[in-house]
């Protein structure tokens, strides 16, 4: 049965390879999968192979079939494409429309206005983007390497030879020892003393140990196959032989690569500025259209009210949004970079500070990413300095290369070996999982073992314990066990340190002298959270953000990080109920937990994808190749200081130092920008809205235009003015405090509810100068063009102060010093320039004394009003 189904597997192989000239090539994880079970022989008669390797045509054949062994990758976007792309937006196309209609209709100051303003943001994006670079071009420098291969030659002669990784094929035969890069998934056929490094796949800190046994036993997880290693991981010690599975994108790392391939999608930020535009421009589009017909019926000019719906069109599109947007991003980016954070993509900013949940990686985030000794103790797990002696003479004293454990051991302290010398050494082997020296100590002759626990309490008679040797009987074993579970279970990685003395005499020992040792005690190691961490997280839960945990590693080990860091669990979801898991149960899963463990890269992904469908606005932060799809699909990813460049790369943001609490910074920031986008927005909307109320209402009565094209725009680039200092505003310190996200629903009311408010003092204006200053006929319409561009222009900006707060401005809540000096500029401009000497060809005449008391009282009356609708809506429906 078993041979039938590898010779099905190689077959279904031949077929994956059309499918995947269509981009539906299968993982090349589940094919792995498949071939654990497999003896050698199997594995040789499914892949046409055998120990002498594939001769030199089939080699030919199988890489024109295949393809090289590389995985995908895609060249960075020429200056050109990304210069495009700060352009290619909906507000930037129409405002390039209205430029042009704008010169094609004489209309030049409107065109270079437009344009300019187009240009500004275009250009700035442009900027601030060009030196992101692509994550998969990353994957494939990594992986210009070399490997040793065994191939038949033409006469029939196996031979190995050093050959570039990418000529592999499926079905070489591949040699591994300590320090190779494994150049391929392969199926591992024999193995000694093999262990392979898979932090930057799973986030294990630990090497693992690898065998050539056929696995029989069900594995959800393909990662955890102990028979199997994945192209892009290393050999810390052992050799092997293996048999090439999946080449190029088939492998595991190449379906990571080719996923970074796709095309982004839209984040929160993203969605909520399509949101925004597409209210804005419907509302535009009926307005402008209900505009002209009036006007062309009432006043039975069309031309005039064409031009009259045009400069309208121009007035409701908020053309500074494009360059407030990224203006106000800007700035927040050089205000993070001072807080050594590197801001990749500009629309991060505000997703930052609209997250509720981050999702984050153990290992080199939370953590420092190297392994410490955490504790040296006696068998009732009390310090103990003998323990740690013992440990260190044996690994200082044993050749070959020295494993994490043991330069952990060596840097933990420095213990004196001036008296010891060494007489032999019994290596480690997968087989006894011990390592053992025998030193002469002040002319003791001790052998000393460190190895698994298990393996040591099979070797022990005895143990020692405050001094004395006490034999270990059935009764006391259980205790024992006990001992040991209870420190593994707080996440430590323990090895049993044990002795026995032998005699002077002899210098040679083997592995058979390992018996009736002697339990001294254990040795505990852990890779330690980073000092910042538990006050970074703690931070960000006050401020609303619910931290979640996805790792590679170990449900144990991670429950010893959260504990230490002080992040409380509750239910703890492993990598195969979430391979298990339906799209709509899956849903429910990442709301119940928030320690997840022994997870892989598409597990990952598929956690934050989920938390996006509950509405969520999801960051990730993670530093190896296995958080970079999640960090791609997260509406901000984050890496840090010492990540893999392929995690930098997929990330929005970059850590470049350590401390985490810079994380706090980060996420007041993006809600600043966040603010301060929202502000502009809501003065725009309900601005614009109230202008065209009044523009309705007064297109009806008057037998002339309430405002000459000329005129609305002129108000219309004076009112953008006095807004182009927002970036630069204060956030009340209250808004900060929580996750600030997109509610268009919010936006759209309160445009409803401010713009009628402006709207009744435009009406009061109408009627000032319609019945106090007799502006009733044609002749007199220049006065009430000009008494109502002046009102007109003074109460937007002046609602540029009310609107920026929830509270009352200037008393409760100070403008930044740039927004002052903007809009009072632009007030004192609107007063004088009905005087100025060219205001008469903008069609304006000067305004009579008495007109600007009245204009006092309403100014005063409006703001008082809109205060008073603020303190209203803010209990009603809160402030956003």
């Amino acid at each position: 049965m078993l041979r039938e189904a590898l010779i099905d597997l190689r077959t279904r192989r031949q077929a994956g390879r059309t499918a995947a000239v269509n981009g539906h090539r299968s993982l090349g994880a589940v094919k792995l999968h498949e071939a654990a079970p497999g003896s050698s022989e199997d594995l040789f008669r499914a892949y046409r192979t055998g120990p002498g390797g594939l001769p030199p045509a089939v080699v030919a054949a199988r890489l024109e079939e295949y393809g090289p062994n590389e995985v995908a990758h895609e060249r960075p976007p020429s200056w050109y494409v990304q210069l495009w792309h700060g352009f290619a937006n909906a507000f930037s196309a129409l405002l390039a429309v209205l430029a042009t209609v704008s010169l094609i209709t004489g209309d030049d100051e409107s065109a270079i206005i437009i344009g300019v303003m187009v240009l500004l943001s275009g250009l700035l994006r442009f900027f601030q983007e060009r030196r992101a670079s692509v994550a998969a071009q990353k994957l494939q420098e990594m992986v210009r390497v070399t490997c040793t291969v065994v191939r038949g030659t033409e006469n029939g002669n196996a031979t190995e030879s050093e050959i570039p990784i990418r000529e592999l094929v499926p079905g070489d035969l591949v040699k591994l020892s300590a320090g190779d890069m494994v150049p391929a998934d392969v199926r591992l056929l024999s193995a000694k003393d093999l262990f392979v490094t898979q932090s930057t796949l799973t986030g294990e800190s630990l090497p693992v140990e690898k065998t050539g046994a056929p696995v029989l036993g069900p594995s959800l997880n393909p990662l955890e196959l102990p028979n199997a290693a994945f192209l892009g991981t290393n050999v810390v010690s052992g050799t092997a032989t293996a048999l090439v599975i999946n080449t190029g994108q088939a492998t595991y790392l190449g379906t990571i690569a080719e996923s970074l391939l796709k095309r982004r999608t839209l984040t929160s930020f993203e969605q909520g500025i399509r949101g925004v535009s597409l209210l804005l421009l419907r509302f535009m589009a009926v307005m402008t259209v209900i505009v002209f017909v009036l006007n062309g019926i009432t006043k039975n000019d069309w031309k005039e009210a064409f031009f009259f719906a045009l400069a309208i069109a121009v007035g409701l599109t908020p053309e500074m949004l494009p360059m407030i947007v990224t203006g106000t991003l800007a700035i927040g980016a050089v205000s993070m970079s001072r807080k050594k954070v590197i801001v990749k993509r500009l629309n991060s900013i505000q997703n930052f500070g609209a997250m509720d949940v981050l999702c984050t990686d153990k290992t080199g985030t939370l953590t420092q990413d190297r392994i410490v000794l955490e504790k040296h103790c006696n068998v009732i797990r009390e310090e103990d300095e003998g323990v740690l002696e013992y440990a260190y003479y044996n690994s200082h004293h044993q050749t070959g290369l020295k494993n994490l454990l043991d330069k952990a051991v060596l840097a933990h302290k420095t213990v004196s070996t001036a008296r010891v010398s060494k007489i032999d050494e019994i290596p480690f082997d997968f087989s006894r999982r011990i390592m053992s020296v025998v030193v002469d100590v002040d002319g003791n002759r001790i052998l000393i073992a460190k190895g698994a626990p298990e393996a040591i309490f099979r070797r022990c008679s005895r143990m020692e314990l405050h001094g004395d040797v006490l034999e270990i009987d059935q009764l006391i074993l259980p205790d024992l066990v006990e001992e040991l579970d209870r420190l593994q279970s707080q996440g430590f990685r323990v090895l049993a340190v044990a002795y026995k003395d032998v005699p002077r005499g002899r210098s040679v020992f083997s592995k058979d002298d390992e018996q009736d040792l002697v339990l001294r005690g254990y040795i505990a190691f852990l890779d330690p959270p980073k000092e910042s961490t538990r006050e970074a997280l703690a931070a960000l839960e006050k401020h609303g953000v619910h931290v979640k945990v996805l790792t590679g590693d170990n449900d144990i080990v991670a429950k010893k990080i959260c504990a230490d860091v002080g992040l409380a669990i509750g239910r703890v979801v492993l990598g195969h109920e979430i391979e298990g898991a339906s799209e709509e149960r899956l849903t429910a899963i990442v709301e119940e937990a928030n320690l997840f463990a022994r997870l892989s890269p598409a597990h990952k992904e598929r956690v934050v994808r989920a938390l996006q469908r509950n509405g969520h606005v999801v960051g990730f932060m993670g530093d190896g190749i296995n958080d970079a799809s999640a960090l791609r699909a997260a509406d901000v990813g984050v890496s840090v200081d010492n990540a893999v460049d392929i995690a930098k790369e997929s990330a929005d943001l970059i850590l470049l130092e350590k401390d985490l609490l810079v994380l706090e910074h980060g996420l007041f920031e993006g809600r600043r920008v966040f603010g301060n986008i929202v502000k502009y927005i809501k003065m725009g909307t309900s601005s614009n809205f109230g202008n065209m109320f009044s523009v309705l209402g007064a297109s009806a009565f008057l037998p002339f235009l309430p405002m000459l094209p000329i005129q609305l725009l002129t108000q219309n680039l004076l009112y953008d003015f006095s807004q182009l200092a927002i970036p630069f505003d204060r956030v009340d310190e209250e808004y900060v405090l929580k996750p600030r996200q997109w509610r268009i629903d919010d936006i759209r009311r309160f445009m409803l509810f401010f713009g009628p408010v402006s709207s009744i003092f435009d009406y009061a204006t109408f009627a000032l100068l319609f019945f106090v200053f007799k502006a009733k006929t044609p002749a007199q319409q220049s006065l009430f063009q000009t008494g109502w561009f002046v009102e007109g222009l003074l109460s937007q900006t002046l609602i540029v102060h009310m609107i920026r707060t929830r509270k009352i401005p200037f008393i409760q809540s100070s403008p930044s010093l740039p927004l002052v000096l903007t809009t009072a500029a632009v007030m004192a401009v609107g007063i004088a320039f009905p005087f100025m000497p060219f205001a008469r060809s903008f069609g304006m005449v000067p305004l009579p004394p008495r007109y600007f008391g009245w204009l006092i009282l309403i100014l005063l009356s409006y703001a008082a009003l809109a205060q008073s609708v603020k303190g209203w809506y803010v209990r009603r429906y809160g402030y956003n």
